[in-house]
């Protein structure tokens, strides 16, 4: 399914290797670096893998031989899977390009969409993403994942919202290489179901948030 609005084509890919999207995100990359496509978000899930970013240290990665894919966004080692919505917004940033302010963008778009389902989420200072904030329950925890790169004025990956994931997978890695804080899901914090099928038309419906006006 794909749907249009503020000039993003927003694509619904459903359940997709990580590396057939990896592919898929090189082409419309190409595509949209040479004009021929406008800017194009691709919205899935993943079977269950471990990315890792350049950042990535050793002691991050799984001990018990996990296979991990080593990928060029920015940032270290994350976990997509099933339960969680991933966004791979293949977008052309305005000139001087502006990676933190799209990054700010992505961030309030995860905010809102949190917003949206009563979760009160928003940033910590330094760290990217988008995090419950420390309360009686414990330390500040990360809800949505952002991981990006930029070539030739034009982003790759993205960003990942846990919606009713199975969050014991994290318990395998440092995850974004952050030990003093722990990851959740809009389920555990809500105390109800909320799955990809429910943040899939809201984070539809915010992706104009992207785009700077």
């Amino acid at each position: 399914m794909t749907t249009t609005t503020s000039g993003l084509t927003a694509v619904r890919a459903g359940l997709l290797d990580y590396l057939a999207a990896w592919d898929e995100q090189r082409r419309l990359h190409e595509s949209v670096v040479a004009g021929e496509r406008s800017d194009t978000v691709l919205l899935l899930e993943h079977p269950s893998v471990y990315t890792a970013g350049k950042r990535t240290e050793p002691w991050d990665r799984p001990m018990d031989g996990t296979p991990v894919v080593d990928v060029d966004r920015g940032g270290k080692i994350t976990w997509h899977g099933p339960g969680q919505l991933v966004g791979y917004p293949i977008l052309r940033l305005p000139d001087p390009v502006d990676v933190v302010a799209y990054v700010r963008r992505t961030e309030q778009l995860l905010i809102d969409v949190c917003a949206e389902f009563g979760l009160d989420a928003g940033r910590v200072e330094g760290r990217s993403g988008v995090w419950v904030p420390e309360d009686d329950r414990g330390p500040a925890r990360k809800v949505a994942a952002i991981g990006i790169r930029v070539a030739r004025g034009v982003t790759l990956h993205g960003f990942s919202i846990n919606c009713d994931c199975d969050l014991t997978y994290f318990d395998r890695i440092v995850p974004c290489g952050i030990r003093d804080a722990g990851v959740t899901s809009l389920t555990a914090e809500l105390g109800r179901p909320i799955t990809v099928a429910d943040v899939l038309p809201v984070v539809e419906g915010r992706l104009s948030t992207l785009v700077e006006v």
